[in-house]
Protein backbone atom coordinates (compact mmCIF):
# COMPACT_ATOMS: atom_id res chain seq x y z
CA UNK A 1 0.00 0.00 0.00
CA UNK A 2 1.15 3.08 -0.85
CA UNK A 3 2.30 5.73 2.02
CA UNK A 4 -0.15 8.38 3.46
CA UNK A 5 1.64 11.45 3.56
CA UNK A 6 1.20 13.23 6.88
CA UNK A 7 0.14 16.34 5.34
CA UNK A 8 -2.57 14.73 3.52
CA UNK A 9 -5.60 17.18 4.69
CA UNK A 10 -8.87 15.74 7.01
CA UNK A 11 -11.20 18.23 8.33
CA UNK A 12 -14.08 16.70 9.88
CA UNK A 13 -17.48 18.63 10.33
CA UNK A 14 -15.70 21.53 8.37
CA UNK A 15 -17.64 24.72 7.20
CA UNK A 16 -18.00 25.55 3.22
CA UNK A 17 -18.40 29.34 3.05
CA UNK A 18 -14.85 29.61 1.96
CA UNK A 19 -14.86 26.37 -0.43
CA UNK A 20 -17.81 27.51 -2.60
CA UNK A 21 -17.95 30.72 -4.99
CA UNK A 22 -21.28 32.17 -4.34
CA UNK A 23 -19.74 32.37 -0.28
CA UNK A 24 -22.86 30.34 0.89
CA UNK A 25 -22.77 29.02 4.48
CA UNK A 26 -23.16 25.46 4.25
CA UNK A 27 -20.87 22.00 6.05
CA UNK A 28 -20.34 18.56 5.05
CA UNK A 29 -19.59 15.42 7.26
CA UNK A 30 -15.73 15.34 6.22
CA UNK A 31 -13.41 17.03 3.84
CA UNK A 32 -10.26 15.22 2.76
CA UNK A 33 -7.93 17.39 0.49
CA UNK A 34 -5.17 14.79 -1.44
CA UNK A 35 -2.11 15.89 -3.12
CA UNK A 36 -0.87 12.52 -4.99
CA UNK A 37 -2.64 10.26 -6.81
CA UNK A 38 -0.95 7.81 -4.42
CA UNK A 39 -2.60 9.82 -1.31
CA UNK A 40 -5.95 8.80 -2.83
CA UNK A 41 -5.45 5.36 -3.74
CA UNK A 42 -4.38 4.76 0.12
CA UNK A 43 -6.60 6.52 1.89
CA UNK A 44 -9.48 5.08 -0.46
CA UNK A 45 -8.15 1.52 0.37
CA UNK A 46 -9.01 2.51 3.81
CA UNK A 47 -12.76 4.07 3.07
CA UNK A 48 -14.22 2.41 -0.26
CA UNK A 49 -16.47 1.25 1.71
CA UNK A 50 -18.06 4.38 1.87
CA UNK A 51 -18.02 5.54 -1.34
CA UNK A 52 -21.90 6.06 -2.14
CA UNK A 53 -20.86 9.21 0.35
CA UNK A 54 -18.22 10.95 -1.42
CA UNK A 55 -18.60 13.57 -3.45
CA UNK A 56 -15.48 15.72 -5.40
CA UNK A 57 -14.99 18.87 -4.83
CA UNK A 58 -13.28 20.95 -7.79
CA UNK A 59 -12.91 24.48 -7.10
CA UNK A 60 -16.37 25.36 -5.92
CA UNK A 61 -17.06 27.68 -8.79
CA UNK A 62 -19.92 25.99 -10.30
CA UNK A 63 -21.34 24.70 -7.42
CA UNK A 64 -24.64 25.52 -5.11
CA UNK A 65 -24.81 24.40 -1.65
CA UNK A 66 -27.85 23.71 0.43
CA UNK A 67 -27.17 23.57 3.53
CA UNK A 68 -26.05 20.87 5.82
CA UNK A 69 -23.96 18.06 2.50
CA UNK A 70 -24.40 14.49 3.85
CA UNK A 71 -21.30 13.72 2.17
CA UNK A 72 -17.46 13.21 2.42
CA UNK A 73 -15.94 15.56 0.27
CA UNK A 74 -12.72 15.22 -1.89
CA UNK A 75 -10.41 17.35 -3.28
CA UNK A 76 -7.46 16.18 -5.83
CA UNK A 77 -5.51 19.29 -5.06
CA UNK A 78 -2.66 17.81 -7.55
CA UNK A 79 -0.60 20.65 -8.92
CA UNK A 80 2.06 20.59 -12.06
CA UNK A 81 2.23 20.96 -15.25
CA UNK A 82 4.02 19.22 -18.46
CA UNK A 83 4.85 20.15 -21.74
CA UNK A 84 5.48 17.76 -24.46
CA UNK A 85 6.23 19.12 -28.04
CA UNK A 86 5.28 17.09 -30.89
CA UNK A 87 6.01 18.78 -34.34
CA UNK A 88 3.99 22.18 -34.45
CA UNK A 89 1.30 20.64 -31.75
CA UNK A 90 2.10 20.61 -27.77
CA UNK A 91 0.68 18.09 -25.14
CA UNK A 92 -0.03 19.71 -21.78
CA UNK A 93 -1.01 17.46 -19.24
CA UNK A 94 -1.77 19.53 -15.88
CA UNK A 95 -2.39 18.28 -11.94
CA UNK A 96 -6.16 18.50 -11.35
CA UNK A 97 -5.58 21.11 -8.67
CA UNK A 98 -4.27 23.38 -11.03
CA UNK A 99 -6.20 26.65 -11.54
CA UNK A 100 -7.47 27.13 -14.93
CA UNK A 101 -6.63 30.64 -15.37
CA UNK A 102 -3.42 30.30 -14.56
CA UNK A 103 -3.31 27.40 -16.64
CA UNK A 104 -4.25 29.34 -19.86
CA UNK A 105 -1.79 32.08 -18.96
CA UNK A 106 1.19 30.07 -18.43
CA UNK A 107 0.84 28.03 -22.15
CA UNK A 108 0.30 31.21 -23.99
CA UNK A 109 3.45 32.97 -22.13
CA UNK A 110 5.02 29.81 -23.49
CA UNK A 111 3.55 30.30 -27.48
CA UNK A 112 1.36 27.77 -27.36
CA UNK A 113 -2.58 28.18 -28.73
CA UNK A 114 -5.79 27.04 -28.39
CA UNK A 115 -7.24 28.14 -24.79
CA UNK A 116 -6.46 31.73 -25.28
CA UNK A 117 -11.20 31.99 -25.92
CA UNK A 118 -11.25 30.10 -22.63
CA UNK A 119 -9.12 32.78 -20.50
CA UNK A 120 -10.81 33.80 -16.85
CA UNK A 121 -13.01 30.60 -16.64
CA UNK A 122 -13.16 29.83 -13.00
CA UNK A 123 -12.48 26.96 -11.06
CA UNK A 124 -9.70 24.07 -11.55
CA UNK A 125 -8.41 21.78 -14.34
CA UNK A 126 -9.59 18.58 -12.89
CA UNK A 127 -13.37 20.03 -13.19
CA UNK A 128 -12.86 21.12 -16.28
CA UNK A 129 -13.81 17.81 -18.44
CA UNK A 130 -16.78 17.06 -16.17
CA UNK A 131 -18.83 20.25 -17.33
CA UNK A 132 -17.14 20.40 -20.71
CA UNK A 133 -16.36 24.07 -20.53
CA UNK A 134 -16.96 26.46 -23.24
CA UNK A 135 -17.08 30.16 -24.27
CA UNK A 136 -16.82 32.12 -26.91
CA UNK A 137 -16.92 29.02 -29.58
CA UNK A 138 -14.56 27.12 -28.05
CA UNK A 139 -15.07 23.89 -25.73
CA UNK A 140 -12.77 21.46 -24.02
CA UNK A 141 -13.55 18.36 -26.22
CA UNK A 142 -12.03 20.79 -28.99
CA UNK A 143 -8.83 20.20 -27.23
CA UNK A 144 -8.91 17.21 -25.18
CA UNK A 145 -6.77 14.38 -25.36
CA UNK A 146 -7.53 12.03 -22.22
CA UNK A 147 -7.62 12.31 -19.05
CA UNK A 148 -6.66 9.84 -15.21
CA UNK A 149 -9.16 9.34 -12.61
CA UNK A 150 -9.58 7.04 -9.52
CA UNK A 151 -12.65 4.77 -9.11
CA UNK A 152 -14.27 5.48 -5.87
CA UNK A 153 -15.49 2.59 -5.41
CA UNK A 154 -12.15 0.28 -6.13
CA UNK A 155 -9.20 3.02 -6.25
CA UNK A 156 -8.20 1.57 -9.74
CA UNK A 157 -6.73 4.42 -11.87
CA UNK A 158 -8.15 4.71 -15.35
CA UNK A 159 -7.02 6.99 -18.50
CA UNK A 160 -10.40 7.92 -20.41
CA UNK A 161 -10.01 9.05 -24.14
CA UNK A 162 -12.12 11.71 -26.05
CA UNK A 163 -14.29 9.16 -27.38
CA UNK A 164 -15.07 7.50 -23.81
CA UNK A 165 -16.13 11.13 -21.78
CA UNK A 166 -19.30 11.56 -23.67
CA UNK A 167 -18.68 14.98 -24.36
CA UNK A 168 -21.90 17.37 -25.48
CA UNK A 169 -22.69 20.69 -24.35
CA UNK A 170 -21.66 21.31 -20.65
CA UNK A 171 -22.12 17.72 -20.92
CA UNK A 172 -19.45 14.58 -19.96
CA UNK A 173 -20.43 11.16 -19.11
CA UNK A 174 -18.62 12.51 -15.78
CA UNK A 175 -22.10 14.40 -15.29
CA UNK A 176 -23.72 11.19 -16.84
CA UNK A 177 -23.54 7.57 -16.37
CA UNK A 178 -20.03 7.91 -14.27
CA UNK A 179 -21.48 10.61 -12.27
CA UNK A 180 -19.89 10.58 -8.90
CA UNK A 181 -17.72 7.63 -9.05
CA UNK A 182 -14.00 9.00 -10.48
CA UNK A 183 -12.00 11.44 -9.35
CA UNK A 184 -9.93 12.68 -11.62
CA UNK A 185 -6.13 13.33 -11.86
CA UNK A 186 -5.00 14.90 -14.59
CA UNK A 187 -6.08 16.19 -18.04
CA UNK A 188 -4.39 16.48 -21.09
CA UNK A 189 -4.62 18.97 -24.14
CA UNK A 190 -3.08 19.34 -27.43
CA UNK A 191 -2.62 22.55 -28.34
CA UNK A 192 -0.66 24.44 -30.99
CA UNK A 193 2.56 26.82 -31.89
CA UNK A 194 0.29 27.86 -35.09
CA UNK A 195 -2.35 29.93 -33.96
CA UNK A 196 -5.79 29.23 -34.84
CA UNK A 197 -7.80 32.03 -33.79
CA UNK A 198 -11.90 31.83 -33.50
CA UNK A 199 -13.04 34.63 -33.49
CA UNK A 200 -16.22 34.13 -34.39
CA UNK A 201 -18.18 36.02 -31.51
CA UNK A 202 -19.24 39.67 -32.37
CA UNK A 203 -17.91 40.51 -28.62
CA UNK A 204 -14.67 39.45 -29.51
CA UNK A 205 -14.58 41.23 -32.98
CA UNK A 206 -15.71 44.03 -31.26
CA UNK A 207 -12.68 44.36 -28.82
CA UNK A 208 -10.04 43.86 -31.56
CA UNK A 209 -11.83 45.56 -34.37
CA UNK A 210 -9.36 48.47 -33.52
CA UNK A 211 -6.08 45.92 -34.12
CA UNK A 212 -4.69 44.95 -37.77
CA UNK A 213 -4.67 41.44 -38.68
CA UNK A 214 -1.30 40.97 -37.48
CA UNK A 215 -1.98 42.38 -34.34
CA UNK A 216 -4.56 39.71 -33.67
CA UNK A 217 -2.68 37.14 -31.85
CA UNK A 218 -3.71 34.60 -29.32
CA UNK A 219 -2.39 37.12 -26.49
CA UNK A 220 -4.85 39.64 -27.92
CA UNK A 221 -7.46 37.65 -27.99
CA UNK A 222 -7.26 36.44 -24.33
CA UNK A 223 -7.12 40.13 -23.71
CA UNK A 224 -10.08 40.40 -25.06
CA UNK A 225 -11.98 37.71 -23.71
CA UNK A 226 -10.72 39.07 -20.34
CA UNK A 227 -12.34 42.51 -20.86
CA UNK A 228 -15.44 41.09 -21.88
CA UNK A 229 -15.75 38.51 -18.71
CA UNK A 230 -14.87 41.23 -16.34
CA UNK A 231 -17.51 43.47 -18.04
CA UNK A 232 -20.36 40.93 -17.87
CA UNK A 233 -19.35 39.02 -14.56
CA UNK A 234 -18.44 39.82 -11.47
CA UNK A 235 -15.51 39.19 -8.77
CA UNK A 236 -16.87 36.10 -6.57
CA UNK A 237 -14.17 37.82 -3.93
CA UNK A 238 -16.03 41.28 -4.23
CA UNK A 239 -19.97 39.37 -4.73
CA UNK A 240 -20.62 35.34 -4.63
CA UNK A 241 -21.54 34.08 -7.73
CA UNK A 242 -21.11 30.78 -9.86
CA UNK A 243 -20.88 32.77 -12.82
CA UNK A 244 -23.54 31.06 -15.54
CA UNK A 245 -26.40 29.80 -13.57
CA UNK A 246 -28.18 28.58 -16.34
CA UNK A 247 -27.23 26.61 -19.66
CA UNK A 248 -28.41 27.87 -23.12
CA UNK A 249 -31.30 25.98 -24.41
CA UNK A 250 -31.04 23.85 -27.15
CA UNK A 251 -34.63 24.26 -29.23
CA UNK A 252 -35.45 22.50 -32.64
CA UNK A 253 -35.26 24.68 -35.82
CA UNK A 254 -39.29 24.77 -36.00
CA UNK A 255 -39.14 25.92 -32.54
CA UNK A 256 -36.47 28.20 -33.32
CA UNK A 257 -38.85 29.55 -36.16
CA UNK A 258 -41.66 30.21 -33.77
CA UNK A 259 -39.91 31.79 -31.20
CA UNK A 260 -38.69 34.02 -33.64
CA UNK A 261 -42.12 35.49 -34.87
CA UNK A 262 -42.69 36.32 -32.10
CA UNK A 263 -39.75 37.83 -30.84
CA UNK A 264 -38.16 38.98 -34.07
CA UNK A 265 -34.83 40.12 -31.90
CA UNK A 266 -34.38 36.91 -30.44
CA UNK A 267 -30.56 35.89 -29.97
CA UNK A 268 -29.52 32.42 -31.30
CA UNK A 269 -27.19 30.67 -32.72
CA UNK A 270 -27.84 27.37 -35.01
CA UNK A 271 -25.60 24.40 -33.70
CA UNK A 272 -24.15 21.20 -35.95
CA UNK A 273 -27.30 19.13 -36.24
CA UNK A 274 -29.53 22.18 -37.61
CA UNK A 275 -30.63 23.10 -34.03
CA UNK A 276 -30.43 26.10 -32.50
CA UNK A 277 -29.09 27.13 -29.11
CA UNK A 278 -30.68 30.23 -27.49
CA UNK A 279 -29.10 32.84 -25.49
CA UNK A 280 -30.45 32.18 -22.05
CA UNK A 281 -29.56 35.55 -20.63
CA UNK A 282 -31.55 37.38 -23.64
CA UNK A 283 -34.69 35.16 -22.40
CA UNK A 284 -34.28 36.18 -18.56
CA UNK A 285 -33.55 39.81 -19.56
CA UNK A 286 -36.34 40.00 -21.67
CA UNK A 287 -38.69 38.36 -19.15
CA UNK A 288 -37.79 41.67 -16.84
CA UNK A 289 -35.55 39.74 -14.60
CA UNK A 290 -31.96 41.53 -14.99
CA UNK A 291 -31.58 43.08 -11.53
CA UNK A 292 -34.40 40.75 -9.61
CA UNK A 293 -34.45 40.64 -6.31
CA UNK A 294 -35.16 38.14 -3.53
CA UNK A 295 -33.99 39.08 -0.38
CA UNK A 296 -30.20 38.70 -0.65
CA UNK A 297 -30.52 36.53 -3.79
CA UNK A 298 -30.43 38.55 -7.46
CA UNK A 299 -30.09 38.01 -10.56
CA UNK A 300 -26.85 39.85 -11.81
CA UNK A 301 -27.74 43.67 -13.01
CA UNK A 302 -25.19 43.44 -15.76
CA UNK A 303 -25.56 39.87 -16.76
CA UNK A 304 -29.15 37.90 -16.49
CA UNK A 305 -27.43 34.33 -17.00
CA UNK A 306 -25.96 34.77 -13.31
CA UNK A 307 -27.16 34.95 -9.89
CA UNK A 308 -25.92 36.25 -6.93
CA UNK A 309 -25.49 36.70 -3.38
CA UNK A 310 -25.30 40.19 -2.06
CA UNK A 311 -24.74 38.98 1.24
CA UNK A 312 -26.04 36.63 3.27
CA UNK A 313 -28.29 34.20 0.84
CA UNK A 314 -28.86 30.97 1.63
CA UNK A 315 -28.39 27.84 -0.62
CA UNK A 316 -32.24 27.70 -0.52
CA UNK A 317 -32.74 31.51 -1.45
CA UNK A 318 -30.28 30.79 -4.48
CA UNK A 319 -32.27 27.53 -5.39
CA UNK A 320 -35.94 29.11 -5.03
CA UNK A 321 -34.12 32.42 -7.12
CA UNK A 322 -33.49 30.25 -9.78
CA UNK A 323 -36.62 27.86 -9.91
CA UNK A 324 -38.81 31.29 -10.31
CA UNK A 325 -36.63 32.44 -12.97
CA UNK A 326 -36.77 29.36 -14.92
CA UNK A 327 -40.80 29.48 -14.40
CA UNK A 328 -41.05 32.78 -15.61
CA UNK A 329 -39.20 31.84 -18.93
CA UNK A 330 -41.19 29.30 -19.93
CA UNK A 331 -44.29 30.88 -18.72
CA UNK A 332 -43.29 33.72 -21.10
CA UNK A 333 -41.66 31.65 -24.18
CA UNK A 334 -42.55 28.25 -23.72
CA UNK A 335 -38.83 27.17 -23.30
CA UNK A 336 -37.09 25.08 -20.30
CA UNK A 337 -33.99 26.70 -18.63
CA UNK A 338 -32.12 24.03 -16.72
CA UNK A 339 -28.79 25.06 -14.07
CA UNK A 340 -25.50 24.76 -15.49
CA UNK A 341 -24.16 24.86 -11.77
CA UNK A 342 -24.18 21.21 -9.57
CA UNK A 343 -26.93 21.65 -6.41
CA UNK A 344 -25.72 19.95 -3.87
CA UNK A 345 -27.24 19.41 -0.32
CA UNK A 346 -30.89 18.70 1.48
CA UNK A 347 -32.79 19.64 -2.18
CA UNK A 348 -32.54 19.80 -5.89
CA UNK A 349 -33.95 21.15 -8.93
Amino acid sequence: MAYLSKELNLVQKTRLKKLNSFGIEASCEQLVSFHSEAEISSWLALNNNQSERFFVLGGGSNLLLIGHVPYILLQANIQGVEYQEQGDDVLVKAGAGVNWHQLVMQTLDKGYCGLENLSLIPGNVGAAPIQNIGAYGVELKDLFVELEAIELATGDKLVFAHQECDFAYRHSIFKGALKGQYIITSVSLKLSKIPKLKLDYGPIRNELSHLSDSGITPKAVSEAVIKIRSSKLPDPEELGNAGSFFKNPIVSASSYQQLKQQFPELVAFEIADGRYKLAAGWLIDQAGLKGYRLGDAGVHKKQALVLVNYGDASGKDILSLARFVAKTIDEKFGVTIEPEVWILGEASW
